[in-house]
């Protein structure tokens, strides 16, 4: 096999560490570029490390705005920055595209796509969730999830060539299928981006077509358990389904899919079976591990929950090696409250700075620290001047709550021109309506001639 990473062979100086001191974390491997895996990276500023970040994308993903670009409010790099320049200023950190495929634990190596195989002193691994169609992947085709800058640009695609298809159309019940988008799932993506359809039908096209009117555009939600945003206080649930029956979506409770093809949506709405004709579905209602998790736990005898994510210790190592690690929606850490953490940004946020410091800590021979989670809120948000947030005993939505979730989603923004960008973008959105970054780029059939 090729080895891939002869720079890691180099050994440091002894002119600047105690001769003969071995120490974890020397050669540090960090599978994952999203919030967890780069903020490690930017704050493990000890010369005593080397790192390699590795991502099969050469950027990092704002992931709370893909519902932005898949409805036209921004472009795919108002929300992407590229790794490379997000690390360039710590001289010891290498960025490699490429996908990992598999683990040797014993050897302290893992494997690439193209075969090479990357030693490493400690590892840390944070590639994230994926979209979890409870076991029917055949609705994949039909109702794409959001959790990439492809899916999000297929679903623009989607959206945008419907309203293209019902102006053409000539028959009535065709037109109102086309007319017709399911959103699954009531959590915050699915909220959000039922909201911003709303808003892209009855506002933003309003006046655009000749034979259609996109106002009239029916947009459903549908969620299987009794409320949407359900891990938000029961109030801000009902305020929200409030906000977005005034923007015109549908909100349907107790509603569980049957199935999903390319022309309906069967549901289950309680003890009633309904079909819904419509053209364009999109998924929102689960996500599962990694399939690389699988690996990594087959190689290590780690525990997985249902949801496939890794078992983790106080300090977010595994069970057995102490130098394996798993930071972000991957870990299931429950040692706080008994429950796994949210997969949200601030929880990513926080391990990559503790792993920062726990890495420190062990070249410095310390002891051990042991992650804790300050829970900062939620939010979601819903459409113009429309939000959700809980922040400790505060619960606010409404314009309030908007601005809040603005500001705070452009702290988290990594790099001030695409804070500067997203700003004006969404103020300009805000004032006029206007979805600027509405192409229609045939991504479908692309992913069709490629594969």
């Amino acid at each position: 096999m090729v080895i891939a990473a002869d720079w890691f062979r180099i050994p440091f100086s002894k002119s600047k560490f105690q001769a003969g001191r071995i120490f974890m974390g020397k050669r540090l491997v960090i599978l994952g570029g999203g919030f967890a895996g780069l903020t490690l990276a930017q704050n493990l500023k000890d010369p005593r490390f080397e790192i390699l970040l590795i991502d099969k994308n050469n950027y990092h993903l704002f992931q709370p705005l893909l519902y932005q670009v898949a409805t036209g409010g921004l472009s795919p790099a108002n929300i992407a920055a590229p790794l490379r320049a997000m690390v360039r200023s710590r001289l010891g950190t290498k960025v490699f595209l490429g996908e990992a495929v598999g683990f040797d634990p014993h050897l302290r190596e893992i494997e690439l796509a193209d075969g090479a195989r990357i030693p490493y002193d400690s590892l840390v691994v944070a590639i994230g969730m994926v979209n979890h169609f409870f076991d029917h992947p055949e609705w994949e085709k039909f109702a794409p999830g959001l959790k990439s800058l492809e899916e999000a640009t297929l679903i623009r695609e989607r959206t945008l060539n419907a309203f293209e298809l019902a102006e053409k159309s000539t028959d009535p019940k065709e037109v109102d299928a086309l007319l017709t988008f399911v959103v699954v799932g009531g959590g915050p993506t699915g909220v959000e981006m039922a909201g911003a359809i709303a808003e892209l039908a009855h506002k933003t096209l309003c006046g655009e077509f000749r034979n259609i009117k996109p106002e009239l555009a029916r947009i459903i939600l549908l969620e299987g358990s009794p409320r949407v945003l359900n891990t938000f206080d029961e109030k801000l649930s009902e305020k929200a389904v409030a906000s977005l029956l005034h923007l015109g979506v549908e909100t349907w409770t107790h509603a569980r899919v049957q199935h999903i093809d390319g022309e309906k949506v069967v549901v289950k709405k309680g003890e009633v079976v309904e079909t819904i004709p419509t053209r364009t579905v999109f998924w929102g209602a689960g996500v599962r591990a990694n399939p690389l998790a699988d690996k990594l736990a087959l190689a290590t005898g780690a525990a997985q929950d249902r949801a496939g994510r890794i078992v983790v210790k106080k300090d977010l190592s595994l069970e057995g090696f102490p130098e394996i690690f798993v930071l972000g929606d991957l870990a299931n850490y429950s040692h706080q409250e008994g429950k796994p953490l949210p997969g949200v940004a601030p929880v990513a946020l926080q391990q990559g700075h503790f792993m920062a410091r726990l890495l420190k800590a062990r070249a410095d021979g310390e002891p051990d620290p042991e992650f804790t989670y300050h829970d900062r809120g939620s939010m979601a948000t819903i459409g113009r001047s429309a939000a959700v947030a809980q922040i400790g005993r505060f619960k606010f939505s409404g314009f309030l709550a908007w601005v809040s979730w603005l500001f705070i989603h452009l702290m988290f923004l990594v790099q001030f021109q695409n804070r500067a960008l997203v700003f004006f973008q969404l103020g300009w959105n805000y004032l006029t309506f206007n979805r600027s970054a509405r192409l229609i780029t045939p991504v479908g059939k692309r992913k069709k001639e490629t594969g």
